[in-house]
């Protein structure tokens, strides 16, 4: 085993020259070539020979040879059916890992890891396009797939509203989503020369270690989601608002209100000062008023 081979720009072009490959937009393709960086994932994931890493967009295998090294097995999703024989040479020599030609989003990822990890939880690795992040990161958790973390390199932006808190200009349904599900940690800011083709904004790594029970209990998840989007849909308008036009509750206008001013909030509160423990209890108060209404 000669280790990797990929991760810096010369083997990087000499790979994909000899394939003649074109990139394709539609899915939103950026290859890393920066060893440093790579290092830097495999170390924040914490991955060892016990472990089952799901890579998701292994793109040429720069990244995978590198989990590859690092993990007992790692099953590689790939879209884009161009790249298949490319991965088939980069990852010849590791005999643990495993290809599939799928687009992640229709895949039952949860079926997959009871299946190749007897349910135990697998560790998810990826370098993420932009337009497809918060789909494939909300699966994961909405879909209550068996995992200690995910570590994923997504637009810097993104991963600033993943582990924003009340208040601030870029917290959000995402950053509430994620934070119920997973503690957010930054691991590394990474510049658009470290791709090919150089992306037009900047990067950044993100571990997100999954809670072992989420941080509020609330009497419906679903519902606090419902609440917490409808919430942020029209940041401008104040909760209540918010909340009142969005024609998804079937409450009148003043047991939205009672519901914020319970919180110990003015009626004129907006949604992004809310904590989350606030919205489990303003979901709660909610949801308990549609029962009452939806009785005989």
């Amino acid at each position: 085993m000669s280790g990797p081979t990929l991760g810096n720009p010369k083997n990087t072009i000499e790979i994909l020259q000899k394939y003649n490959f074109s990139f394709q937009k539609k899915f939103g393709q950026n290859f890393l070539i920066d060893t440093h960086v790579l290092d830097k994932i495999i170390k924040a994931a914490n991955i060892t020979k016990d472990d089952l890493v799901l890579e998701i967009g292994p793109g040429i295998g720069t990244m995978t040879q590198y989990l590859a090294e690092a993990a007992g097995k790692v099953i590689a999703v790939e879209i884009d059916k161009n790249l298949i024989p490319i991965l088939a040479d980069t990852l010849g020599e590791y005999e643990n890992v495993q290809v599939i030609n799928e687009d992640v989003l229709k895949l039952d990822i949860r079926a997959l890891a009871e299946r190749e990890n007897g349910g135990r939880p697998i560790k998810i690795v990826a370098n993420l396009p932009y337009y497809i992040t918060t789909p494939i990161i909300m699966g994961l958790f909405e879909e209550h797939v068996p995992m200690e973390s995910i570590t994923v390199m997504v637009q810097k932006e993104v991963a600033d509203r993943m582990q924003s808190g009340p208040g601030s200009k870029d917290y959000g349904a995402l950053s509430l989503a994620v934070q119920y599900y997973a503690s957010p940690y930054i691991v590394a800011n990474v510049p658009p020369n470290c791709f090919m083709p150089r992306p037009k904004v900047g990067s950044a790594v993100i571990q997100l270690r999954k809670h072992e029970h989420p941080p509020v209990s609330v009497k419906n998840e679903k519902f606090l989601f419902h609440i917490i989007r409808a919430s942020f849909n029209q940041r401008r308008k104040t909760l209540a608002n918010g909340l009142n036009n969005s024609g998804q509750f079937s409450l009148p206008k003043d047991k939205i209100t009672e519901g914020i001013e319970r919180l110990g909030k003015g009626a004129g509160v907006r949604g992004e000062v809310l904590k989350l423990e606030e919205f489990a209890k303003l979901a709660d108060y909610l949801w308990e008023q549609i029962q009452e209404g939806s009785g005989p």
